[in-house]
This record gives structure tokens, C-alpha cells and sequence, in this order.
């Protein structure tokens, strides 16, 4: 029987296992066969407190694990199935095991939506990205750009607007789903400009991006644009479908209440899975420590 079982193994998770670990709860993290969550696929992270010469992503998760296993978290590489919270103890399945906790931190992130286009995958963290705040400073002077129609793409926009020369926003319709305060706020750059009724269908470039293929979804004309990097912003997955009756909004993020509680006492949740906001490395880690003190003061509320 464990005090608290964290399922997901990025910023989130680990840190949450570092802090109730140290409350001297026992701690079981299910870390999934890939574990260390999206900064396993990034290369240079500069924006995480407390590496003045940056940090390379897989580096800064080994290091969150180490540390959390040195203070007695039990982590195993295996793959989430199901969790039974109908009743306590809880049952959390993974891979052929099954095991039991008083209490569950929930820290399964959320996955980019990626264009799946040919060229794409390959150049994740060579001019592809999904994240303007994290990589926008690798495109000082270069021209880049944005697909996408909603408010994070056009923050995104914003962002680049401080580093690259030039960033043009591709939208497959000639409407886009962003507020107008921030259509209005892109449209006002001069550095902005817009493709309308396109989309990228295929990434150019050897080892890095150096350009790409555009369609027309209105004449069906596909022609090549250079670019030095894509910022894809058509949205995040929360990997929160596994969870039965765990209350979600009308995307899938976890609906949090009072202090990262989920409708289900007992049941916990931190990072890019309920946070549909700020998605940083950093902010997933205060979340983590912020569900970890929570389960912390609710297992000694509710024992004996």
C-alpha cells in the first residue's frame, strides 16, 4: 500500500515525488516507458531557474529523477492503464501490475498536436517547434513561421516579434478562432504578416528546417516558402482520457478545484494536464509541489 501514487513522470511529477517523498510518504511514481515528459524532446532550455549556461531538456529530467529516487521514490518505467477511484484505497494499473494507493497525484501532461506532415517530426528541436517562449531566442534576425488560428498563435506571433526579423502567421481558413484583442494586437505588428486559406504540407531540409511546401486550399497551388523555423500552435492533447469520472472541460484539461483537488477526494492533479495556460517547465514543477503538499495535508487530515 502506498500513501501516494504520481502517474507521470515530467517536471509535474517529479517534483511532486521529491516532496512527498521528503514528508516520508511512500511514493510510487508510474513514469510510462517514455518517461520524463515533453523536455525529453527538447534540446536547450535556458528559461528554467538555476542554469545560467542553459540546460540540455533530457539532462534537466534525468537530474529531477535522480534526485527524486535519492530521497526513496520507487519509479518504474512502465506504462499507465487504468486507475479505479470509485472507492478508496485507490487501484492504478500499469503494464501487468496492479497496485494500491491512499492517494493519487495525477501528472500526465499533455501532448503538442504536432501537422504530421512529411520533414516534421525529424526536425522537432531543429527549426520545428510548439513553443515561442522556450526557442524564440535560436531565431534572433531569421524569419520564421506560425501555424495556427487561435490565441496561442497569435501569442506566439508576439513573442517572435522580439527576436526573428519576420514571422508569417499560416491559417488553413480565411477566419481565425483568436479573440479579436489578439488579432488585433498581431495585426498592428509590422513584423506580422498572414497566408490565409493554407497549410504546411511538408517540412524542407537536410539536417535543419529550411523551408517549406504550402497548399492552397482554395486553388490546390502548392508553392515553397524559405523559413528558418515553424512554430506549430494548432493546440495541445491533455492526456487525461484514461481517467473515468474525473471531471475534464470542454478540451480535456482536468477541471482542478480548491488547491489541485480533482471532483474525487483524494485524487490530485498537477501540471500540463489541467494547465492549459501557462504550459512552461517551470510552472509544471510549482504545480507538482503545490499537489504534493496538498496530498501531504490531506493523508494527514484523513488517517485514522
Amino acid at each position: 500500500m502506498y500513501d501516494v501514487i504520481i502517474i507521470g513522470s515530467g517536471p509535474a511529477g517529479l517534483t511532486a515525488a521529491i516532496y512527498t517523498t521528503r514528508a516520508n510518504l511512500k511514493t510510487l511514481l508510474i513514469a510510462g516507458v517514455k518517461w520524463g515528459g515533453q523536455l525529453q524532446l527538447t534540446t536547450l532550455v535556458e528559461n528554467y531557474p538555476g542554469f545560467a549556461e542553459g540546460i540540455q531538456g533530457p539532462d534537466l529530467m534525468t537530474a529531477m529523477r535522480k534526485q527524486a529516487e535519492r530521497f526513496g521514490a520507487e519509479i518504474k518505467d512502465v506504462d499507465f492503464k487504468t486507475a479505479d477511484f470509485s472507492k478508496p484505497p485507490f487501484k492504478v494499473s500499469a503494464d501487468i501490475e496492479s497496485f494500491e494507493g491512499k492517494s493519487v497525484i495525477i501528472a500526465t501532461g499533455a501532448d503538442t498536436k504536432w501537422l504530421d506532415v512529411p520533414g516534421e517530426k525529424e526536425k522537432i528541436g531543429r527549426g520545428v517547434s510548439s513553443c515561442a517562449p522556450c526557442d524564440a531566442f535560436f531565431f534572433k534576425g531569421k524569419n520564421v513561421i506560425v501555424v495556427g488560428g487561435g490565441d496561442s498563435a497569435m501569442e506566439e506571433a508576439l513573442v517572435l516579434t522580439k527576436f526573428a526579423k519576420e514571422i508569417t502567421i499560416i491559417h488553413r481558413r480565411d477566419e481565425f478562432k483568436a479573440s479579436q484583442i489578439m488579432l488585433d494586437r498581431a495585426k498592428k505588428n509590422p513584423k506580422i504578416k498572414f497566408i490565409l486559406n493554407s497549410e504546411v504540407i511538408e517540412v524542407l531540409g537536410q539536417d535543419k528546417v529550411s523551408g517549406v511546401k504550402i497548399k492552397n486550399n482554395k486553388t490546390n497551388q502548392v508553392s515553397e516558402m524559405p523559413v528558418d523555423g515553424i512554430f506549430v500552435a494548432i493546440g495541445h492533447i491533455p492526456n487525461s482520457s484514461a481517467f473515468k469520472g474525473i471531471d475534464v472541460d470542454e478540451k480535456g484539461f482536468i477541471k482542478v478545484s480548491d488547491h489541485y483537488k480533482t471532483n474525487i477526494d483524494g485524487v490530485f492533479v498537477a501540471g500540463d494536464v489541467h494547465d492549459n495556460h501557462y504550459k512552461q517547465a517551470v510552472t509544471a514543477a510549482g504545480f507538482g509541489c503545490s499537489a504534493a503538499l496538498e496530498a501531504e495535508r490531506w493523508l494527514s487530515n484523513n488517517e485514522g
